[in-house]
Parts: C-alpha cells; sequence; structure tokens
C-alpha cells in the first residue's frame, strides 16, 4: 500500500459536549457501528473520554495486525474491560511475556496433536447426538432444548478432556457462571460498562464471585494433577513444566490464568459458532439437506475422522460461512505504541483502535447478498495465508474469488496474535458438525435471526430454543 504525500487525521463524528459519543453507542451500539461505516474507512470519535478510531478497510487491517503488528498492543480500554480475568494470561499479556507463553504453549496445537485431539472430539459429539436423540424419542419429537447450552456443555468437555485430561462434567455449572458474568459485565450496550472494575455495581460483584469460584476450580484440577501418578503429554503438562528461555517454568498465577483462558476463550467461542451454524441451517433447509447429503455420501454409517475433513468440503463451507456471519470474537482492539500512518491518516498515539469483524464480514464490497447464507460463496476450503517468515498464522478464505482482500475475512484475527487454537477449533467445528448432522436435525422456534449483544463475545439476546429430532 503506497503512502499519500500528506497525511490527515481520520474524520470525526459529530458528538456531544463532555461525553462525546458515549450516550449514542451505549443507546445502540450496531446502529453506532453503522453510522461510523456510512463516515468512512477510518473513523475517529471518543467515549467515555478515551479517543478511538474504528477502520473498515482489510488493507488497513493487515497493516494493524501484520505489517507493523510490532507498533501496537492491546489497547488500554480493551485491558481495562478485562480487569480480573486472567491477566496474566495468553490474552492479556505484552511483549516479551507473551512471547514466552507463545511458545510454551504453541506445541499443544500442532497438526499432529490436533489429529490426537479428533477422537475426543467426535466421542463427545457422538454422546451429546445420542442423549439429545434420547430425549427426542421420550419427548415424542416435540424436543425443544436451547442449543446454546447444549453446544456450551459439549464445547467444554471437548477442550477440558483434549488439552487438559480432566472431565468437567459436574463442575461445568462453575465455568458457565464465570462465562455469562464476564459477558454481562461486558455488554457494551450498559452504561456500567464503563465503569472501574473496582465499583461495587451488581456486575460487578457478581463477576468477582463468579470469578473467585473459577479461580479456586482451577486451583483444585492443577492440584490434582500435581498429585496424580503417571505422565501427562497435553496443554495442562506444558503449563506446568515446560521451561523458558531462562530455565524457569511459569508461576502458579501464570498457570492458574493460562487455564481460565483456554477454559473460558476456548468453549465459549466455538460453541456460539456451533449455535449460529444450527441457527443458519435451520433458517435453510436447502444448505442442511446438501449438508447432510454430503455425509451420507462420504461417511455412511462410519463416524468421522480427521482424514475424512478434506472430502468434506460443503462441512467446511457452512462453518466459513458461520463465522462471516456471526464471528464470536466480533471486534479486534490495538493502541499505537507512537503515533503511526495508516493510509491517508495520522493515528496518534494511546488511540484505541477498534477492527470491526462482524462489519466488515457483511461488507458489500467484498461479498454479494452479505446478510446472506451462503456457503457455496467459497469455492475451496479456509486455510491459513502464508507471512513473509513462512509460517501460516493467518486465516482466510482460499478462493472466494480473486478480489477478495485477506483482511475482508479475519474470524480468528491475524499477525502473530492469531488465535492459537484456530486449528483445533475448526477441527472441533468441522467433526462435532459433521457428528451431530448425521443423527439429529435442529428446528428453531423463534422467528427470523436472533437479536445480538456486543459482550466478551458476540452472543444472541434470547434464548436459541430449537425443536430437537432423530433423522
Amino acid at each position: 500500500m503506497s503512502e499519500p504525500a500528506t497525511v490527515r487525521e481520520p474524520p470525526r463524528i459529530d458528538g456531544w459536549p463532555l461525553v462525546g459519543n458515549t450516550v449514542e453507542f451505549v443507546r445502540d451500539p450496531f446502529a453506532f457501528y453503522d453510522r461510523l461505516e456510512s463516515t468512512g474507512d477510518a473513523v475517529a470519535y471518543s467515549v467515555a473520554g478515551d479517543e478511538f478510531c474504528t477502520v473498515f478497510d482489510p488493507e488497513y487491517v493487515q497493516r494493524i495486525l501484520v505489517e507493523e503488528n510490532e507498533r501496537y498492543v492491546k489497547a488500554e480500554m480493551f485491558q481495562r474491560a478485562a480487569a480480573g480475568f486472567a491477566e496474566q494470561g495468553l490474552l492479556l499479556t505484552e511483549g516479551e511475556v507473551w512471547r514466552d507463553q507463545r511458545v510454551r504453549v504453541q506445541p499443544a496445537f500442532t497438526p499432529e496433536r490436533i489429529q490426537r485431539y479428533a477422537d475426543t472430539m467426535v466421542e463427545y459429539a457422538e454422546r451429546t447426538a445420542e442423549e439429545l436423540a434420547g430425549d427426542a424419542d421420550e419427548g415424542g419429537g416435540d424436543t425443544v432444548i436451547d442449543v446454546d447450552e447444549a453446544m456450551s456443555e459439549l464445547t467444554l468437555r471437548i477442550l477440558a478432556k483434549s488439552l487438559l485430561d480432566v472431565d468437567v462434567a459436574d463442575r461445568r455449572a462453575v465455568v458457565r457462571e464465570a462465562t455469562v458474568a464476564l459477558n454481562d459485565r461486558g455488554d457494551a450496550s450498559g452504561a456500567s460498562a464503563f465503569l472501574p472494575d473496582w465499583v461495587p455495581t451488581p456486575k460487578n460483584r457478581r463477576f468477582e464471585r463468579a470469578m473467585a469460584d473459577f479461580e479456586a476450580l482451577v486451583d483444585d484440577l492443577i492440584a490434582e494433577r500435581r498429585d496424580a501418578d503417571g505422565e501427562y503429554d497435553d496443554l495442562l503438562a506444558l503449563l506446568l513444566h515446560a521451561e523458558g528461555p531462562d530455565g524457569t517454568t511459569m508461576s502458579e498465577n501464570a498457570v492458574r490464568d493460562q487455564m481460565v483462558t483456554f477454559l473460558f476463550a476456548g468453549h465459549e467461542t466455538t460453541s456460539l459458532a456451533l449455535t449460529y451454524a444450527w441457527h443458519l441451517l435451520g433458517r435453510n433447509p436447502d444448505a442442511a439437506a446438501r449438508l447432510r447429503a454430503e455425509l451420507d455420501e462420504q461417511l455412511g454409517d462410519r463416524r468421522a475422522t480427521m482424514a475424512d475433513l478434506p472430502a468434506l468440503g460443503y462441512t467446511d463451507r457452512v462453518v466459513t460461512e458461520a463465522l462471516r456471519l456471526y464471528p464470536p470474537a466480533y471486534v479486534i482492539f490495538r493502541e499505537p505504541t507512537e503515533d503511526v500512518r495508516l493510509g491517508p491518516y495520522r493515528l496518534r498515539e494511546g488511540t484505541n483502535v477498534t477492527l470491526p469483524v462482524f462489519k466488515i464480514h457483511r461488507d458489500e464490497r467484498f461479498y454479494d447478498d452479505p446478510d446472506e447464507f451462503r456457503p457455496e460463496r467459497w469455492h475451496g476450503e479456509a486455510r491459513p495465508a502464508s507471512d513473509a517468515s513462512g509460517e501460516t498464522p493467518d486465516p482466510r478464505a482460499d478462493d472466494l474469488d480473486a478480489e477478495l482482500p485477506d483482511y475482508a475475512y479475519f474470524p480468528f484475527g491475524g499477525g502473530p496474535r492469531h488465535c492459537i487454537g484456530m486449528r483445533f477449533a475448526r477441527a472441533e467445528l468441522k467433526l462435532a458438525l459433521a457428528t451431530l448432522a448425521r443423527e439429529l436435525t435442529f428446528e428453531p422456534i423463534y422467528e427470523g435471526d436472533p437479536d445480538l449483544t456486543m459482550a466478551a463475545t458476540l452472543r444472541p439476546d434470547q434464548p436459541m430454543e430449537m425443536r430437537v429430532e432423530r433423522r
């Protein structure tokens, strides 16, 4: 991207004296982002006394996340919003601390490891299918479930067993309560989202109680592992025993915060992606029929394996399209550590820069009928894009069309700080979708698309109640 001869400030939308755009944002965050998008590809504003700039150009996203990533850190506003949540975990650390953690954790997510996790993914998906099918049989074909709850239980069990070799079936309520409390505190539509974490609001108090219980649960899991006989070869073993450059292992607090991070983020985002996939398939019966036809042809009566995934092209496209329309990690936050140039614009040091994944994914400049669920728009399997180092950290579509910019699609982020569990999550999504869709149908009983809430993740603002039936 060539640099312009002159550099100027990004266009700024009008706001109120003193409070800037805070009221407008809190009143309707989605309408506010619509206004920003209609203003330009980089738009400045202020919320709660902080300066912001939101960018909608994939080239700008690539500049921030990849080409000049060393000039940006996680935004201070994001750090404040996450205060009290796994502050020594991979999600929030910076610099050498983050790099050291990433190196220690990365071996848990190699392709060879993910191959080993596949059996667990399918086994737990089969158990869920059997349980739901049994409920449907008992209900005479008229059993209604909250699919969000069911998928959350499934993905938490998969993650805990695969990465930590623990069974959390009898402890799920603690993780679920922490997840709900974190999303509740981070709900962007409430003014309390901008209050400091030490203010004793009902949301903050609930969050503190839930996090205390969550951390106590994780401490118990760590203690159980330390007391266990035998050798383990999983993420928890890496956290406990992997040595850094100086020969030391992670502190107890750092190990706990890594586990909290993975137990929350690793199951919440994947469960939401599955929930939205079932919603979209339920609303598009032709797509659901095509998916099941592929599964019948490729799998027959046997269970899915990692070796089957290359042949499950339509299954992959369903996942890719669901993540386009409903990316659980819907906004990425960065902050320049110095004044930087972004195309024709100057971003001042300390500006909160937001990259709205959910808006760029529905931009009509890049997608025909951007609000429509059309898995067939993806001609190839979504794959990582190589960067200059020869590594493959950045997810993008293989061949939507020749003009699609890389960062018109980035549900797992990009650059060195892309989601470390990207390959794990995509494998889990495809294997779970294939396993459940072979056995069950999910029919939404609510009307239209769900209302959404901008919280820690992009969540439905209603129970995702669907009628479940055996095929």
